[in-house]
């Protein structure tokens, strides 16, 4: 039998299908839906940090134009909490308890933007006038809102009755090894920072509509998510304590997640309480300042790391303490983040002794939980900062010293004492790759240049590993449509990433039709009874695979439905653009035709179900080029490489747009990002005047390329791309601020985000000591 190449395919680099529905302003996101009779509502947020309060009076507010609903505390306390299972197992074997979100506070305010009313009117505006004539009176106490003084002995707490602000303790590794290489190491290295604190900044702000369906029996709730499956599961469960068949969730197209939107948050149960007390559709619509004060936010977290090493610079053993801020209640998967990151911690290098201690705190802030990397980003730039670090103590070149340290080739399947099983790696290959394509044996002559035009010049690298598309499985289902055309359904959500493409391209290549007749259905809970939703860069690795398999399966059924019609042998069956033929004749059937003739729906539906063991392990090499003007402090990144492994390519146009995203959020925090609160827990950057997003200037043409190891661990050998760039680019551009400013000053470290005043200051106080 011929076998034939497919139009497109796993490897093709194919323009995104979407792209023509979003320029031209046909995207349907959650805010462009109203139904007829719709209310809007508004929450009102605590103004102070932390408080006692008591509600008044809602008469005023209840008697206000328009309004129709107000909520507090009390009228809500009928809900569950929003609830973490997050919590770690410690080091004795227990498990603290947790501080569960109140979808309305009742009598206590723990943060700037905690909920404490909710009142629906005709409008929006008219809603938040009305909020305006609550009455509630405060009883103001001492919050703390710094990470590094939340375990400061006399330090106020977040939750008296605790005792502590400890949230919880975590440990992984053996201390008892890692203390003995330490004792014989020759040299130790240490270093101390922060991991600022980031808001995730979406495109679309969070909003959501909820109806009771009376004729239903039950909800049906629309709003932008990373898979509306796990939301159905905690608004039905944990808040309503309702069967999930009682409430329907729909997610139409989303303008960005980054992690922050796969969360459960409390407007989505207060306009499904409205809507059921009401009997109309109840909308909410957060703006921009809302997104700054109570969307969970990420990283935060106080670092010390130590290295030994003996006297030729072999690594010998590695030991990590983190402060990571939990802020003021247990966020839905908060503790996973920084304990999931030190499993990672030892990186790309073959250090046997591991000792990592976590303690997580509560602090008076925005709860934190998963980020673009969500802990892998964390732990890059810990290892990579700290390998810098030993290449300049022990004056080694920064790529020996990696060398030296790297897991080699055959020392792979690679268990590492975070307890990850590496499958395949060739560290030193697309390191050195990178080094070729950034000019790294040439950098002294750049160096000169800029030294005659008075500014100063640096390079940095970063070699980073991380562990993406987790064990687990996400079915696809193919109909064939009367129309000959194909339906995807599967539980995965696309937030921008390209989905319909890339599923339709695996699928193509089974069926060998045009991916614009594959059609892609997501985001409906009464389409597929579960699904695993968008995250940990899984959909394609693992959505992608059964998308395939799915395909295969159907491919396999039509080619029997046209044997049957056309008197064949399905061996003898191909089939080309859209149509099913006898190999060799001009006997056909289009798949329309296919359709129609079956007997048995079952006949022309597909299934593909992978489900994926260990998680896959991308990795690669960034080296970031920066220019500093000593005068002002400002940093100019001039060059940036990229070399990666991420196994095989689905589709290298939307991989690029995956890493260049990833790199600008990265670079954003390494140089421009940062939530900053007051120490009364206000939060001072709520804006995008006060908060340093990355521009488009920010970053030059990024050469990106890959350097491909095939996975072992997945079927199509590919390794989860969706998060990479971020968790390279901190630690690359950071290292490449600091040799800047050590070659020309001798500072070793600075801060992030090396803004132009911080990178003035640290260079001004330098040339005070000379």
């Amino acid at each position: 039998m011929t076998v034939l190449t497919p139009k497109f395919g796993m490897g093709a680099s194919v323009l995104r299908k979407e792209d023509e529905t979003f320029i031209t302003g046909k995207g349907r996101y959650t805010d462009d839906i109203t139904p007829a009779g719709t209310l809007h509502g508004y929450v009102l947020r605590s103004p102070v940090a932390k408080a006692k309060f008591t509600v008044t009076s809602v008469e005023a507010a209840k008697a206000a134009p328009g309004v129709h609903l107000v909520l507090t505390g009390a009228d809500t306390a009928h809900l569950g909490d929003l609830a973490s299972g997050a919590m770690p197992e410690q080091p004795d074997g227990s498990h603290a308890p947790t501080r569960d979100i109140p979808i309305l506070c009742r009598d206590r305010v723990q943060y700037v933007g905690d909920a404490v009313a909710f009142v629906v009117a005709d409008t929006r505006a008219e809603a938040q006038d009305a909020a305006e004539l609550i009455e509630i009176d405060y009883e103001d106490e001492e919050p703390v809102a710094g990470t590094a003084e939340a375990l400061v002995d006399g330090a106020p707490l977040v939750w008296s009755e605790l005792g502590s602000n400890q949230a919880f303790l975590y440990h992984q590794g053996d201390k008892e090894k890692t203390k003995d290489a330490f004792d014989k190491a020759e040299h130790v290295v240490k270093v101390s920072f922060i991991n600022n604190r980031l808001v995730a900044n979406y495109m679309e702000p969070r909003a959501a509509i909820a109806e009771w369906r009376d004729d239903e029996d039950r909800f049906v709730l629309t709003t932008g998510s990373q898979g509306v499956h796990m939301m159905q599961s905690v608004l039905a469960d944990q808040v309503f304590k309702l069967p999930k068949e009682k409430l329907r969730v729909i997610t139409p197209d989303v303008g960005g997640g980054f992690g922050t939107k796969a969360f459960t948050y409390r407007e989505y149960a207060l306009v499904m309480e409205a809507a059921k007390q009401l009997g109309r559709p109840v909308k909410w619509n957060g703006d921009r300042g809302e997104h700054f004060l109570t969307d969970s936010q990420g990283r935060d977290n106080v670092v010390t790391a130590e290295m030994a090493l003996d006297g030729n610079g072999r690594f010998l053993g590695l030991r990590i303490e983190v402060l990571a801020n939990m802020g003021a209640y247990i966020h839905q998967f908060g503790p996973y983040i920084p304990t999931g990151g030190v499993t990672m911690a030892t990186g790309v290098y073959d250090i046997e002794p591991l000792s990592a201690t976590v303690k997580g705190v509560y602090t008076n802030t925005c709860p934190i939980d998963a980020y673009r990397g969500a802990g892998r980003p964390e732990a890059a730039l810990l290892i990579e900062k700290l390998v810098d670090e030993c290449a300049r103590q022990l004056d080694i070149p920064r790529e020996e010293i990696r060398r030296l340290n790297f897991i080699k080739p055959e020392q792979f399947p690679y268990v590492t004492p975070g307890g990850r099983t590496y499958d395949r790696c060739e560290l030193d290959a697309h390191m050195t790759l990178a080094m070729e394509r950034a000019g790294w044996a040439d950098f002294d002559e750049r160096l000169e240049e800029a030294k005659k035009r008075g500014h100063i010049r640096g390079i940095g690298m970063a070699t980073y590993i991380e562990a993406c598309a987790f064990p687990g499985s996400e079915p696809a289902h193919l109909t064939l449509n009367g129309d000959g055309t194909v339906t995807l359904a599967i539980g995965t959500q696309s937030n921008g990433q390209g989905h319909a493409t890339a599923y339709a391209q695996l699928i193509a290549e089974k069926l060998n039709i045009d991916i614009d007749r594959i059609h892609l259905h997501q985001g409906d809970t009464d389409e597929l009874e579960s699904g695993g939703g968008t995250g940990g860069s899984r959909s394609i690795p693992i959505g992608g695979v059964s998308a395939a398999r799915a395909g295969e399966n159907l491919a396999e059924k039509i080619r029997k439905l046209a044997a049957d019609e056309l008197e064949a042998s399905p061996a003898d069956i191909e089939l080309i653009d859209g149509t099913a033929r006898i190999v060799g004749t001009d006997r056909a059937m289009d798949f329309a035709a296919i359709a129609k003739a079956a007997k048995n729906p079952d006949d022309i539906k597909g299934l593909g179900d992978f489900r994926q063991e260990e998680p896959t392990y991308p990795n690669g090499t960034h080296i970031c080029e920066v220019e500093i003007d000593p005068a002002t402090g400002r940093t100019e990144v001039v060059a940036y490489t990229v070399v990666d492994d991420f196994g095989a390519t689905a589709n290298p146009i939307l991989l690029a747009g995956q890493i260049h995203g990833g790199i600008a959020q990265g670079a954003g925090q390494a140089l421009t990002e940062e939530a900053i609160y007051s120490q009364d827990g206000q939060l001072i950057t709520a804006s995008f005047m006060d908060y340093g997003m990355p521009r488009a200037d920010l970053l030059p043409l990024i050469h990106f390329e890959t350097r491909n190891v095939p996975s072992t661990t997945n079927a199509l050998g590919m390794k989860g791309a969706g998060e990479a760039g971020t968790v390279g680019s901190t630690p690359a551009v950071l290292n490449a601020v600091t040799d800047a400013l050590y070659r020309a000053y001798g500072i070793s470290h600075i801060e992030m985000p090396t803004t132009p005043s911080r990178v003035w200051n640290a260079i001004a106080e330098a040339e005070s000591k000379r």
